[in-house]
């Protein structure tokens, strides 16, 4: 009788071993798979994006990777080609170095209006074609990413006197046409502006990135 209890204790104490390590590849399982989906979700994430051209400095590489993943956000939600804010925040902001950009975080040159927070800067104004030297009262953003929004929301819903302002620019399906649009619907007086947001994209192949 002995021997049998002893035989039957030892099969208990096998069935709890089993019963624990089964547990253990359960929950090994389970946390393998949120590894796996969590890994999936970053590697889509528009953050994950990183910009890498051979002709372009390192400051300048950097400040592209800065605003870059909220310029695809934006695509994806405003419908401004990412290629047209990320040329016009190199063009406006001189690569993030100017006062307005680099302190106020003021990317696009969007001016204040008399309720918001707002800062003058002399800068230059194109009047009947000519270059003229000015001054004017801009947007005091906390961060780039607040500006990119706002001026993305410019874009899209126009001004308080035409929601319609910037429809050329939305409805491009291309940078060319949108940047032809920017100065078309008055968003610069440079009138060489348009070219010059093509030529930055083309330069710096900023528009592989408005298929995202």
């Amino acid at each position: 009788m002995a021997k049998k209890r002893r035989r039957k204790r030892k099969r208990t104490r096998k069935t709890k071993k089993n019963n624990v390590s089964g547990y253990g590849l359960i929950v090994l399982i389970v946390i393998g798979m949120f590894l796996v989906v969590g890994i999936m979700k970053f590697v889509k994430s528009p953050t994950f994006i990183y910009y890498n051209q051979p002709n372009i400095s390192q400051q300048d590489k950097k400040f592209v990777n800065k605003v870059l993943p909220e310029a695809v956000v934006v695509q994806k939600k405003y419908r401004i080609l990412t290629s047209i804010t990320l040329a016009q925040a190199i063009l406006e902001s001189n690569w993030g170095q100017s006062e307005l950009a680099a302190k106020y975080h003021n990317l696009f040159g969007v001016k204040a209006d008399a309720n918001q927070p707002g800062v003058n800067l002399t800068t230059t104004e194109y009047r009947y074609g000519k270059p003229e030297t000015v001054t004017g009262r801009f947007r005091v953003y906390d961060s780039w990413k607040q500006s990119i929004d706002d001026h993305a929301m410019l874009l899209a819903h126009g001004t308080d006197w035409n929601a319609l302002q910037y429809k050329e620019v939305v409805q491009a399906d291309n940078y060319k046409d949108s940047a032809k649009g920017l100065s078309m619907d008055g968003y610069a007086t440079d009138p060489a502006y348009a070219q010059k947001i093509i030529q930055i994209i083309e330069k710096y192949h900023l528009n592989k990135y408005d298929r995202n």
